[in-house]
Order: C-alpha cells, then structure tokens, then sequence
C-alpha cells in the first residue's frame, strides 16, 4: 500500500533572520515564521489533505510550528528528525561554514572534527526515523517536521534521476510517496509563494 509523507522545515527563526548557524541548538519563531506556518496550514486544508498522524523534531522551532499547522492535533516528538549537530559550529555566522569540496553537494564529515554529525550520520537517522514512521502508519498521511539541513541530508539519500531540487525555505512541504520501504519524491510546496 502506497503512503504519503509530508516532510515539512519549520517556519523562519531568529538564527535564520541572523544568518547563525543553527542546528542542535534553538532559536524561537520570528513574526514571518508564524505566518509561514499558518500558510501552510492553509495550503492543507485548501488541499483537504486528512492527515492522519504528525510528528515534530524536539526542538522548539519544529514543535511551533507543528501546533500552529495543527492546532487540535496530538503530535508525537522524535529526536531522530532533529536537525544536523554542526558541533562547534552551533550558533557561529553562517559565514563561517565551510564551502563544500569539488565534486561534493554536502559538508560531507566536516563536522566530525568539531563535535557534530556528518552527512550519512544525519542520512541514517532520518530515515530510520521516518522509515518507522510510516511502517507504523495507520491511514494514508503522515506530516513530519524538521529542519533545512536534515531535510536536504533526507533527500540526497532517496532522490532519484529524475527529481528537480526542490526548494528547502521555511515551511517548504516535500511530498514523499513510500512504498515496500522506499521514498519517491512526488513534489514540493512553498506555501509562501
């Protein structure tokens, strides 16, 4: 039986609006990153999209949002949708990340040396995390939330030939089809535009 997964980032941060790296550490929603939210509950509920179970990385950024997009709905807090751990990198300018090597889409294992996760780490988690998720789906839609990095790590593992890049901004909703295990990238959304 097919699945759908909407995979969502959360709504704009301080630490977006201050160009900071954020990644394990926190920073609440801006003003905009409520309204991103609430448009995307908007975009669900034109699309009359029944969600049938959520989920929300700990963090406080991804737990706002998901309570603005479903307001009366219990949703299920996984540390596994957590964003990338940039290590001694949290908080710093976003200036200071590293450019990424020739040939590379990613920061690869960079992180390691400072304390935080690599790509395949953050790869792995993800889709563990989601792999279950939607195992233990009951129903046809799943909404889960998480961060920009993740997402992109998530999507550098399951995409295929065919897939256009879609956008990662605040609020943007990739489509997953999962099916015997696998994700399929159907689109993506940005509410905002």
């Amino acid at each position: 039986m097919s699945k759908k997964l909407y995979l969502m980032r959360h709504g704009e941060t301080l630490f977006n609006q201050l160009k900071r790296v954020q990644g394990a550490c926190d920073s609440p929603l801006t003003d905009l990153g409520k309204e991103q939210a609430k448009q995307a509950r908007d975009y669900f509920i034109k699309e009359q999209v029944q969600l049938d179970a959520a989920y929300s990385s700990t963090q406080e950024r991804a737990c706002d949002t998901m309570e603005i997009i479903c307001p009366d709905k219990p949703y299920i807090r996984k540390k596994g949708l957590k964003e990338w751990n940039f290590g001694l990198y949290e908080g710093a300018p976003e200036y200071l990340n590293p450019p990424h090597k020739a040939g590379e889409e990613s920061y690869g294992a960079y992180f390691l040396d400072y304390g935080g996760e690599s790509v395949d780490q953050v790869e792995q988690r993800m889709t563990d995390t989601l792999t279950q998720i939607m195992h233990d789906l009951k129903g046809e839609n799943a909404l889960a939330i998480s961060s920009g990095g993740a997402l992109y790590s998530f999507y550098l593992k399951w995409r295929q030939k065919r897939d256009q890049r879609p956008s990662f901004s605040n609020c943007c909703i990739l489509i997953y089809e999962y099916q015997d295990g696998k994700f399929y990238l159907q689109t993506s959304i940005d509410p905002g535009k």
